[in-house]
């Protein structure tokens, strides 16, 4: 075998104009996927990273039937107190849980005394709402030239930047919200703003918030209620699993009609951009098959153009004795080695690309937010899976110019011009 691995080895290096041209071939292949890869994923972890850490959090919990209405932010489908208690011990014993934030969602209208508007209002604690979604902080702005983070202390709104812009609303000025509360009644409270709430593109990207103190005195509640509860987990990788067994955890909490209380939701089930992450996957598979393909095409064009060209050598060396099987082996390992050194070389070329672009730092928006570091990366898995791929698919692109060659008779091969 391993004199068969050095004639494969010399075959390729006499014929190394074709040699360099399909290897280069293989290698811009896997470069272009790994970087593909890189990129994309990159950009993915960072849109999920700038949706779950910035409004959703990573899982959200409702009560059962509010999220077929989550457009109307019904009221008469709040978490009680009894029930926001029972819910609070199962996640306290949840070792993956890191944070979670109680809101309370409602549609109300938003006056400048001389300007009336509809707004959405998430009342919210705000120490817990920015320990589970930490990226709020970046999209609020303050006063200007104050180096202190906006607050959110009961009197205080943070409004949507669309509404301020419509509205000529400044940091400082009083507005009064009104809104419904369960009951029918219209009642109205007069807030300051202190805060100004960057636009995001998709759900929660035009939302006010204010405090939930604020948010019971204006509804006219009075206990610890909530329509909606975001968790921020200890790490976005484990959320499959925390999401199962949270799930099987409150799937037994049962009302007088024995049917489920809560309903939980991961962010991907209730935000539109998960259609973009699925679709980043996919295209990620369509250029992984355009790889194979290529590496399919250029080997098998390569090892056919090599039996033709050897028809002579091959009835020579089939004459003197070579088994059909050597003859086989000869040709197949030509196509693993231009393989293996595609791979080996399109992966190191990878990785240092993917190094230079984060030294040299991609900044991008997303949305409103500007100024994104867009961090290309890959995981040394991912890696080796693309280039055993291309090793495989270089090898099976070989077996049929190679059972071709190991097929000739060597009376007919000596005579081929």
């Amino acid at each position: 075998m391993t004199k068969i691995a050095k004639i494969a080895y010399r075959n390729l290096l006499r014929y190394s104009r074709r040699t360099m041209l399909t290897s280069t071939l293989i290698i811009i292949g896997i470069v272009a996927v790994l970087l593909f890869i890189a990129i994309s994923g990159s950009f993915k972890q960072l849109m999920v990273g700038q949706i779950t850490d910035s409004m959703m959090g990573h899982i959200q919990i409702h009560r059962k039937g509010y999220v077929a209405s989550i457009d109307n932010s019904p009221l008469n489908l709040n978490l009680n107190h009894k029930q926001v208690k029972k819910l609070k011990a199962v996640l306290a014993e949840n070792t993956k849980i890191a944070s979670y934030s109680g809101r309370l969602k409602f549609s109300g209208m938003l006056s400048s005394y001389t300007e009336t508007s509809n707004i959405r209002l998430n009342g919210v604690n705000p120490e817990k709402e920015l320990r589970t979604a930490p990226l709020l902080s970046q999209r609020v702005r303050g006063k200007k030239g104050s180096k202190s983070e906006p607050t959110l202390n009961p009197g205080e709104v943070w409004i949507p930047e669309v509404l301020a812009k419509g509205m000529k609303l400044k940091i400082g000025m009083q507005v009064v919200l009104i809104a419904t509360n369960k009951d029918g009644s219209v009642n109205g409270t007069p807030l300051v703003v202190s805060g100004i709430v960057s636009r995001m593109t998709g759900p929660g990207g035009k939302d006010g918030y204010l405090n939930i103190k604020d948010a019971y005195t204006l509804l006219r509640i009075n206990g610890d209620e909530i329509n909606e509860l975001a968790i921020r987990l200890n790490s976005l990788d484990i959320m499959q699993p925390a999401f199962k067994n949270l799930k099987q955890q409150l799937s037994q909490v049962k009302n007088k009609k024995d049917k489920p209380v809560f309903e939980v939701h991961t962010w991907a089930k209730l935000s539109p951009f998960s259609n973009i992450a699925n679709i980043i996957d996919l295209l990620t598979l369509f250029v992984k098959i355009i790889l194979m393909a290529i590496v399919l095409v250029s080997i098998l064009n390569v090892m056919l153009m090599a039996v033709y060209e050897r028809i002579r050598e091959i009835g020579t060396i089939a004459a003197i004795g070579t088994s059909p099987r050597k003859i086989w082996t000869l040709f197949l390992m030509e196509g693993l080695f231009l393989g293996v050194f595609g791979a080996v070389v399109g992966s190191f070329v990878s990785l240092g690309i993917i190094q230079f672009l984060n030294w040299k730092s991609i900044i991008m928006s997303f949305g409103r937010q500007e100024n994104l570091v867009l961090t290309p990366s890959i995981a040394i898995s991912e890696v080796i899976i693309t280039a055993l791929i291309v090793i495989a698919i270089s090898a099976l692109a070989t077996v049929q110019p190679a059972i071709k060659a190991s097929k000739l008779e060597p009376v007919d091969a000596l005579r081929h011009f």
